[in-house]
């Protein structure tokens, strides 16, 4: 399997939408990912955030966070995002958790 990288936009066979790698690198390295589906024609707001990659445009689903094991899934990297979106993103995801 090859290295996979946090902010990485992935095909998986069987979805119809792709999914952004939002999981840090280390975890990256088990197989698995934890990833958020990314939807074209999606509304933005606080957690529907805007991702751009070559000719797509869509927004990450924040909220819809999965855990993906690749070992068993085919997949393609077709992207990856800037680091200010990742921080964005990431800043997005926390803020579920969040205390207050």
């Amino acid at each position: 399997m090859s290295s996979l990288h946090q902010g990485d936009m992935l095909r998986l066979d069987n979805l119809k939408f792709p999914v952004l790698v939002v999981s840090k690198d280390f975890f990256n390295q088990t197989g698995a990912i934890i990833g958020c589906p990314v939807i074209r024609n999606g509304a933005e707001s606080a957690l529907h955030l805007p991702v751009d990659i070559q000719e797509f445009h869509g927004v990450v689903c924040c909220e819809n966070m999965k855990l993906l094991d690749l070992r068993v899934k085919r997949f393609s990297r077709i992207g990856s995002i800037p680091m200010q979106d990742i921080i964005n993103i990431t800043d997005a995801i926390q803020g579920i958790f969040d205390y207050v």
